[in-house]
C-alpha cells in the first residue's frame, strides 16, 4: 500500500502545488486535498499574511508618530536620525541603533514587560507586543519573512488555521519570554514567525506519506530553523519568545495541519465495491491527540507560573544560555 501511494504521489505531483522552505530553495511535491475548488485547481487567495503586513506596518508609524523624537530626546543621546522626518524621525543610533523609536515609547504603547504584566495587571500587554517592532531593520526583517513564509501557507491552508497559528504562536512566544526575561522590555513579531515555521516542520511530519523529496525536505528545514534559532542566541535578541512560539506553532501544525492520504479526495471515483480508505492515518490521530494534550497542558504551567511571579530562572538555572551565550565578544545582560 505504501509502494501505492508513493507512485501516484510521483504521478500526480504536477497537478498540486510545490511546497517550499522559507529561503527559496528546493521543494516537496504534494497533492494538494484541501483545495477549495479541485476543478480549476486553484488553492486559497492570500489576504490575511498581507493584511497582517499592513497592519504591523502601520503600528510602527503610529509608534514613531508618538515617539516623536526631535521634541523627546535627550541632548547626550545624540541627535534624531533622518530629522526630515520630523516628528517620525528615529531615536539617536546610540540610543536605537535599529532606527526605531525609545524603549519608553514601546512600553507606553504595549511593549511586554514582566512588571506590567505581573504587578500591573496589564496582561493584553501579552499579544500587543507583538504588533510593535524595535526598529526599521526589525520589522523589515520579520515582515519580509512572514511574506515569505506566510503567504504560501496561507495558499494552501487557508486564512482560518494559519492565522490561529500565527496568533496563538505569538502568544505562546511572549507567555515563555516573560518567564524568563524580567528586566527588558519585548517587542516582535519573531514568536509568532517561529510559530508559522515549527508548523511547517510537524506538517511535514503527519503528512510524511504524501510527500516525495522527504529527506531533503526534512533536512532543509531543520537547517532553516536551527539556523535562525542559533542568532537568538546573540545579545538583545529574544530567543525565549522564538522558542516558545515554535513549540506552540509546532504543536498546532498537528492539530490544525492534517492533510487526508491519497486516495480519499477519489473516493467518489472509485467502484462501490471497493473499500474506501479513511480520511487520515492512525499515527495522525495519535499526534493530534497528544499535542492537544501538550499544548493545553504548557499554557496552562505557562500563565499560572506567569501570574504567581514564579521566576523561571530559579527553576532552570542554565535555561538562560538558550538566549544569549557569553563570549569574549560581548556580555549578555
Amino acid at each position: 500500500m505504501a509502494d501505492l501511494e508513493s507512485r501516484e504521489a510521483k504521478n500526480r505531483a504536477n497537478n498540486g502545488y510545490y511546497y517550499n522552505n522559507n529561503n527559496g530553495s528546493g521543494g516537496v511535491a504534494y497533492r494538494d486535498h484541501h483545495r477549495r475548488h479541485e476543478s480549476d485547481g486553484s488553492g486559497w487567495t492570500s489576504w490575511l499574511i498581507p493584511a497582517f503586513v499592513v497592519a504591523n506596518v502601520a503600528v510602527f508609524v503610529v509608534a514613531m508618530y508618538v515617539n516623536n523624537c526631535p521634541r523627546n530626546v535627550v541632548a547626550y543621546h545624540g541627535k534624531c536620525v533622518a530629522r526630515f522626518l520630523g516628528r517620525l524621525s528615529f531615536q539617536p543610533l546610540r540610543e536605537n541603533p535599529l532606527l526605531g523609536p525609545s524603549s519608553s515609547t514601546l512600553e507606553k504603547l504595549g511593549g511586554l514587560s514582566w512588571v506590567k504584566v505581573v504587578h500591573g495587571h496589564q496582561g493584553w500587554r501579552l499579544l500587543t507586543c507583538i504588533w510593535l517592532h524595535a526598529g526599521v531593520i526589525h520589522l523589515l526583517a520579520n515582515m519580509l519573512s512572514l511574506v515569505f513564509i506566510g503567504i504560501r501557507l496561507e495558499q494552501q491552508f487557508g486564512f482560518v488555521r494559519i492565522g490561529a497559528i500565527y496568533l496563538i504562536s505569538g502568544f505562546g512566544g511572549t507567555v515563555l519570554s516573560t518567564l524568563f526575561l524580567r528586566t527588558s522590555i519585548s517587542v516582535g513579531a519573531s514568536g509568532a514567525l517561529f510559530g508559522l515555521l515549527g508548523a511547517m516542520l510537524s506538517e511535514l511530519i503527519t503528512n510524511w506519506t504524501i510527500y516525495t523529496n522527504k529527506a531533503a525536505a526534512l533536512f532543509t528545514l531543520l537547517f532553516v530553523i536551527v539556523i535562525n534559532l542559533a542568532v537568538g542566541l546573540l545579545p538583545h535578541v529574544d530567543n525565549f519568545a522564538h522558542i516558545g512560539g515554535f513549540l506552540t506553532g509546532f504543536l498546532l501544525g498537528f492539530i490544525l495541519l492534517l492533510r487526508p492520504q491519497f486516495g480519499w479526495a477519489e473516493r467518489r471515483d472509485i467502484p462501490a465495491d471497493v473499500r474506501v480508505k479513511s480520511k487520515h492515518k492512525a499515527y495522525q490521530y495519535i499526534f493530534l491527540l497528544v499535542s492537544l494534550a501538550l499544548l493545553v497542558a504548557g499554557f496552562a504551567v505557562g500563565l499560572v507560573m506567569l501570574f504567581r511571579g514564579v521566576n523561571a530562572n530559579d527553576k532552570c538555572r542554565w535555561c538562560h544560555y538558550l538566549s544569549c551565550v557569553p563570549t569574549s565578544k560581548w556580555q549578555c545582560d
